[in-house]
């Protein structure tokens, strides 16, 4: 298939703006902020002043109320309350690990829910959000796979996940207190629910609010974009949004990839690796990083560590070997100790970081799908129960 057809897919999103009521500004880009200041009655000589104003307190401050926006005069706090929200996803579930890894189910409009992660590091914080509610991929070892696709995630609801984390976090700045350098939440990486290039402009603009210099002030390098290949929207990832790109690798042969990854048979891997290599010349990236998920017996050979350091060769790259997160009835076992490190070796000795991710929140099912997918059972047998005692 030709690398640059079209992207398609029947998939909706929710309107920022529901019937008859106030308008949401979570999510609104700067000119759009603008655009609604203007339309709710702010004069135009004013509304780049006053859209940077709220922005800074929206983004910067973390502040939810307009009454505490005290740069602004009262009446005009008063007209923002009146015409507008600020809201974030609900946080209906929170667990905390023993590691420290925190996870959030959060509830969307419609009653969608969608999970969050946090993993806390000795150098840095990582936030994992989310760009869709359900797959439309299907990958094997994926759990989010076993989850039908309902509608993309807006801006707002992207950036969002983030807001809430801060808040959970309490690592929004004090008005009138030094911003500390240090963060809890230092990085974001797009590897939790969905396929991020299956909803490219929402995932953009949400990562153009989280590296705004005037806002929550992310380093586009602190920021990783993970696409299972969505080739014809790589090069658009780099011109627009320039971040880090990871790419769920997993597979050194398209019949093995062409199972775990199912898109591999529409842009295989040929076509990808073509793609990865323009990657780090567009973005100023340093390096790609490649995802391989090790799965017993399918794809953690000697032989496969070798295919892939030839498939990569030329590509400023780094492979993060994940031991799999083993879910109810997943398909597949994790890859033993042993054998990762056999793997890692061959990988490291050919010159390429190789580093094996700690499995991270186990105990609180931290692997992405498996809190919303848990809760619904849940849900559904408290039903059954409630059914067959007659209530």
């Amino acid at each position: 298939m030709d690398a640059k057809a079209p992207i398609t897919q029947d998939v909706m999103t929710i309107p920022r703006k529901m019937p008859d009521g106030p308008m949401n500004l979570i999510g609104l880009s700067r000119d759009q902020l603008r655009d609604a200041l203007i339309g709710a009655g702010t004069p135009e000589k004013q509304a780049k002043m006053r859209a940077s104003q709220v922005w800074q307190w929206v983004y910067h401050w973390g502040v939810r109320d307009f009454a505490e926006m005290t740069n602004l005069a009262k009446d005009y706090r008063a007209m923002l309350a009146e015409n507008f929200v600020l809201e974030l996803p609900e946080v209906v579930t929170r667990q905390v690990s023993e590691d420290g890894t925190r996870k959030y189910l959060c509830r969307i409009a419609g009653g969608h829910e969608v999970e969050v992660v946090y993993i806390p590091e000795t150098d840095r914080g990582t936030l994992c959000i989310s760009s869709q509610v359900g797959c439309t991929l299907t990958c094997s070892f994926c759990h989010t796979g076993t989850q039908k696709l309902v509608r993309n995630l807006t801006a707002g609801e992207i950036i969002g996940q983030v807001m809430l984390a801060r808040d959970d976090l309490d690592e929004w700045p004090k008005p009138g207190t030094r911003t500390d350098e240090s963060r809890l939440l230092s990085n974001i990486v797009l590897m939790g629910m969905g396929e991020p290039l299956y909803n490219f402009e929402n995932v953009r603009d949400a990562m153009k609010i989280a590296m705004d210099p005037h806002g929550i002030q992310l380093s586009r390098r602190r920021i990783t974009l993970s696409t299972s290949g969505v080739v014809p929207e790589i090069a658009r990832t780099a011109e627009e949004i320039g971040c880090q790109l990871a790419v769920s690798f997993h597979a050194t042969t398209d019949d093995v990839r062409n199972t775990l990854v199912p898109i591999n048979k529409r842009w295989n891997i040929e076509t990808l690796l073509e793609a990865l290599r323009a990657y780090p010349k567009v973005s100023n990236s340093e390096r790609i990083t490649f995802e391989y998920v090790m799965l017993d017996g399918i794809n953690d050979s000697d032989d496969d560590a070798r295919r892939l350091i030839k498939l990569i060769d030329g590509i400023p790259a780094k492979i993060n070997l994940i031991p799999f997160n083993e879910w109810p009835g997943a398909p597949y076992k994790r890859s033993s100790n042993n054998r990762i490190r056999a793997f890692a070796d061959i990988i490291y000795n050919a010159g390429y970081a190789s580093p094996v991710r700690r499995p991270r929140g186990e105990d609180i099912m931290a692997a992405c799908g498996q809190l919303k997918s848990a809760t619904e059972r849940a849900r559904k047998s408290r039903a059954q129960i409630a059914a067959d005692a007659g209530l």
